[in-house]
């Protein structure tokens, strides 16, 4: 039997709307706890926030891992979303799905790269 068809929803505005987001947003943060890559980053994140305190890193330091803490979260939810939808589309081996989760896989990477060298910078120098 084929699945009835989805009426469109109504668009939502004003506090409803913030609300709708806000929970959508939670949603995301709950499919992305899922994977072991999150977790892990979140850990890591908390070690060197842990280290720079014990090395007396300034407040502005602080803040500049978070947000660049932030950023490697943002990539890898982004990352995420990228194979919800390759793997989807190709639920098969293809050479565009390969391509499409390495280009992901990299820019989390490249993420945690420099992340990391501010870490070393402000814990080193």
């Amino acid at each position: 039997m084929p699945d009835k068809a989805r009426e469109k929803p109504t668009r939502k505005t004003g506090a409803a709307h913030f609300l709708a987001a806000a929970g959508y947003s939670l949603g995301g943060a709950r499919r992305l706890w899922r994977e072991a890559a999150f977790r892990q980053e979140l850990l890591g994140l908390a070690v060197v926030l842990g280290l720079f305190l014990l090395v007396g890193a300034s407040a502005g330091q602080v803040l500049g891992l978070l947000i660049l803490g932030l950023f490697v979260l943002v990539i890898e939810a982004l990352n995420t979303a990228l194979e919800e939808i390759v793997d989807h589309l190709s639920p098969d081996w293809s050479e565009f799905a390969r391509h499409a989760k390495d280009l992901g896989s990299f820019a989390v990477m490249c993420a945690l790269v420099a992340t990391g060298l501010y870490a070393a910078w402000v814990v080193l120098l």
